[in-house]
């Protein structure tokens, strides 16, 4: 069970949004590297990379950020954010992500995420970020009637690293992680499935730990740490034990 330190980029700077939302933004800092090494010194075995002006814009704009990163750190890397061709995506690799998130592209262009996962199996995560069942695309601002479930079974085909789920409405909020939704997708599709939204506290903890025979394999955790509302070495130990 993987405990996902999460590092925000706009700007060139470490943030949150909450509920991703342009104009609820939290700054952290101007130093991201100095970030993801404080994360991997208390014991992280990921990192997670999210481009927002990328997820807005439709192109990354942090690959320096993210070859940085790469290159100080000795654990696996996801990144997303903008990433919705094959240059961008070649770009990413070559950056240094052990691991590339797309999302908008699931809905938007299918034939690239399908390709994209043929040719790189087991590197590829399928993001799925939803509001209320409605899975949401562009950095969140446009909705889509396709619910996780049946977007994740479109390409359950494909040799895919796993799914990020994303809880919008629980996302930065720092009010608690509901398991639900999570637990529902990981049994509707079958892949293994990364949490992300409302991992807060060390109770949050425990919830995940009991979806672990449903599939879910850990979560990523932004917020929480960077406020202090989670210890993180001792969230780190409680999955060891």
């Amino acid at each position: 069970m993987l405990l996902i330190p999460a590092v925000d980029l706009k700007g060139g700077k470490c943030v949150r949004l909450i509920q991703g939302q342009k104009g609820r933004e939290i700054v952290y800092g101007d130093d991201p590297v100095a970030w993801a090494l404080r994360w991997v010194e208390q014991g992280a075995q990921r990192l997670h990379l999210i481009d927002l002006d990328g997820a807005f814009d439709g192109a990354p704009a942090h690959i320096d950020v993210l070859a940085q990163v790469a290159g100080a750190v000795d654990v696996p890397v996801e990144f997303g954010g903008g990433v919705r061709t094959e240059e961008s995506l070649a770009a990413v690799l070559e950056a240094g992500a052990s691991f590339v998130i797309l999302g908008t592209s699931a809905l938007r262009n299918p034939e690239f995420l399908e390709s994209a996962a043929r040719a790189n199996p087991g590197k590829i995560l399928l993001g799925i970020d939803a509001k209320d069942g409605e899975v949401r695309v562009s950095g969140w601002e446009e909705g889509d009637s396709a619910s996780p479930a049946s977007l994740a079974n479109r390409f359950a085909h494909l040799p895919l690293a796993g799914i990020i789920f994303t809880d919008i409405r629980r996302d930065g909020t720092l009010e608690g992680f509901d398991p639900a939704p999570t637990a529902a997708l990981a049994e509707a599709c079958g892949l293994p499935v990364i949490a992300a939204g409302g991992v807060s506290r060390l109770e949050d903890v425990e919830k995940l730990i009991s979806l672990e025979e449903k599939g879910v394999i850990g979560a990523v955790v932004g917020r929480a740490l960077y406020e202090g509302t989670m210890d993180f070495p001792k969230a780190m130990e409680m999955l060891s034990c």
